[in-house]
């Protein structure tokens, strides 16, 4: 595998948190930030000033392009391409990369509340599968989700995304 050190313009660090899992022929370019338990599967790529939170999950061959956010837990299947920010504790799969909901299966195994879990399927279905955009989604998600970080969460990562968020 292949890691890429930071550029003067990035800042100059390339940083990769502990307990990583970066399998055969994955890339790491300039500038990108692993935190802590990130799997990367064989041959997949990251981009230059790519942030990836703690928990994620990069299957085989899968490319990420510069400048995106990929969020805790995220789970982005082998194959895809990613253009935008992929949202935290989502199933993100294809080429080009869409989002098929909350990750139940990973939330479950890491041992998450059924509330946790019934929350942000709620959230999930709100931006999803509801006529709303994506502001309006978040709207909806603060008045009827109260009392739940890891929807909190997600709605920051939305807000605050600068590409946009992969759905």
């Amino acid at each position: 595998m292949t890691i890429h050190r930071g550029t003067a313009g990035g800042g100059g660090i390339t940083k990769i948190g502990d307990d990583c899992f970066l399998m055969a022929q994955a890339h790491i370019a300039h500038d990108c930030v692993l935190g802590n338990n990130v799997i990367m599967a064989n041959a997949a790529t990251l981009a230059g000033h790519v942030i990836v939170a703690d928990g994620a999950n990069i299957g085989a061959y899968s490319g990420v392009h510069q400048f995106c956010r990929i969020g805790r837990e995220a789970y982005i299947g082998g194959y895809s391409v990613v253009v935008k920010d992929a949202l935290p504790f989502a199933l993100t799969v294809g080429n080009h990369a869409k989002c098929y909901g909350l990750n139940k299966v990973g939330m479950r195994r890491r041992g998450y509340s059924r509330d946790t879990i019934a929350a942000l399927h709620h959230a999930f279905h709100l931006l999803l599968s509801s006529k709303l955009n994506t502001t309006q989604a978040i709207e909806r998600i603060r008045e009827e989700i109260r009392d739940s970080a890891e929807v909190d969460e997600l709605v920051r990562f939305a807000e605050n995304s600068k590409r946009g968020v992969v759905k």
